[in-house]
């Protein structure tokens, strides 16, 4: 007979309220970004306001912090333990910022966001800019209230809230090593590139068959579609609740991979969330790790498995029927579609080479944003230099392909940009574990066997949620906490 726990069993009554609120509260911002008329952003943005208030009370209540006490004594097994240390992470984060600055920042960001849509087409960087201030003033007093309660810095205390122990000298640590070696390939890869002869697909491809396209390679990917869906928005994104996976994505008829590519993303998203461990939902510990790991899920979807040759061959039949018969669609040449390194403007459309240079620019400016160092006013000037050192592009002028052209920071999502990059390096860490236990790995996703992958990330990452910090996962998973050596290995392996 278990042990009885009073006091952690009314912990989880209380996380699991939580998680119905909040899945009201992810659906109305979902609705938001992809149906949501014009006209209703004033009314809806303070309807999630007054939600992000209500969970805040939920979050804060003084009850919480006795009962989180009190449960800590009690006989609780290792499972339980792990959502008590979450438990009691979240509840730091959210005691540390009072009720009126968490409204404020939802309306803030809001409403930049609503306005962003329409400005980034206009290239609108005046219009921009005072929304976008207010929301770095919001993001400073909620980074300057976390750093006062963790002892971190400013932008290492809201790094915190999606990466866990990370911190600003870990990431300089190792997008330092990369900037070393990153360049150098670059220019090794496009030279090599250069000789190799691509046939470009001819457009214009059909929304609606750009649309069947991109279901059908969900329902490839095993993305249950009984549990969530696919629908547009201004910039790909991932949303609901692991009983409900909303995503999203964006066509474009004179480019088809824009939008493929983007799903097979959000896709590894959906997955991930999807498979987090069905009896613990509703509680913290069924909820992702850490950012990283998510995007390390939506990388191995995107960029390991969408670059390697065995899915091209799979998805070279399905572009056929969307599209007609052309010889760009035949496998050898799509593989070469899908692996091409070109520097461009747009981060969600980089190769997995250059990539890492868009998400080190935003690293550096966004930190210095949040510690003071500098001024909204400063990202174009900062943005064109670093575009230009680190890829060889001229953006002045261009905001809208330039600092305008994510909703993270309309959306006041200061401190996630560095796990992409790092999501990309766990990708590649979890890719050579699997090729070190399944030797034939790479035979076998050649003749279209993608479920040796699925299967290792359900039992390594996805049933896991967040029974383990992040370090220990990695350990669980790789035999090893991040290693960035793998990310090279893989890139040169791909590309050189």
């Amino acid at each position: 007979m278990s042990p009885a726990t009073p006091q952690y069993d009314a912990l989880t009554d209380r996380f699991t309220r939580i998680h119905r609120f909040a899945h009201l509260q992810h659906m109305a911002h979902w609705d938001q970004q992809a149906n949501m008329p014009p006209s209703g952003n004033e009314a809806r943005s303070a309807a999630l306001a007054e939600m992000a208030a209500l969970l805040h009370r939920l979050r804060t209540d003084p009850e919480l912090g006795g009962g989180l006490e009190a449960a800590g004594h009690e006989s609780l097994s290792d499972q339980q333990r792990a959502n008590l240390r979450e438990m009691r992470r979240q509840w730091e984060a959210n005691t540390a910022l009072p009720e009126a600055l968490v409204e404020r920042r939802s309306l803030a960001t809001s409403r930049c966001e609503h306005a962003w849509r329409t400005q980034r087409p206009a290239n609108d960087w005046v219009g921009f800019l005072p929304n976008l201030k207010e929301v770095l003033a919001v993001t400073r007093e909620t980074a300057q209230r976390l750093a006062d309660r963790t002892g971190l810095t400013p932008y290492d205390a809201l790094m915190d809230q999606y990466e866990p122990g990370m911190t600003t000298a870990k990431v300089r640590q190792v997008f330092g090593e990369v900037r070393s070696w990153l360049p150098g390939l670059i220019r090794r890869v496009t030279e090599k590139q250069a000789r190799e002869m691509v046939l470009q697909p001819h457009g214009p491809f059909a929304i609606e068959a750009q649309r069947g396209l991109c279901e059908r390679v969900m329902q490839l990917l095993q993305f249950d579609f009984s549990a969530g869906r696919l629908d547009v928005s201004a910039h790909p994104f991932s949303g609901g609740v692991p009983e409900d996976v909303r995503l999203t994505t964006r066509f474009r008829e004179d480019d088809f991979l824009q939008s493929l590519m983007g799903t097979m993303h959000e896709t590894g998203h959906g997955r991930y969330e999807q498979r987090l461990p069905r009896q613990w939902l509703g509680q913290p510990v069924a909820e992702a790790r850490s950012m990283a790991l998510h995007e390390s899920q939506s990388l191995s979807f995107e960029m390991q498995l969408g670059g390697h040759p065995g899915v091209a061959r799979l998805l070279s039949p399905m572009l056929v029927e969307a599209f007609g018969d052309q010889a760009a669609f035949m496998p050898g040449n799509l593989h070469r579609l899908l692996t091409r390194v070109k520097p461009g403007f747009i981060r969600v459309d980089a190769d997995e080479v250059t990539y890492p240079a868009h998400v080190m620019l935003r690293f550096d400016i966004e930190r210095a944003l949040v510690e003071g160092e500098v001024e909204a006013e400063d990202i174009p000037a900062l943005w064109d230099a670093a575009m230009m050192e680190l890829l060889g592009i001229d953006t002045r002028g261009n905001f809208k392909d330039g600092p305008m052209q994510d909703v993270h920071w309309p959306e006041g999502l200061f401190g996630y940009f560095p796990c992409y990059s790092l999501g990309a390096m766990y990708a590649a860490q979890w890719f050579a574990a699997m090729r070190r236990e399944m030797p034939d790995l790479d035979t076998r996703l050649d003749e279209g066997e993608l479920s040796p992958v699925f299967d290792w990330l359900d039992q390594k990452i996805w049933s896991q949620g967040s029974r383990w910090t992040t370090d220990e996962l990695a350990l669980h998973a790789s035999g090893e906490t991040l290693n960035p050596a793998h990310f090279k290995a893989h890139l040169e392996s791909r590309y050189l």
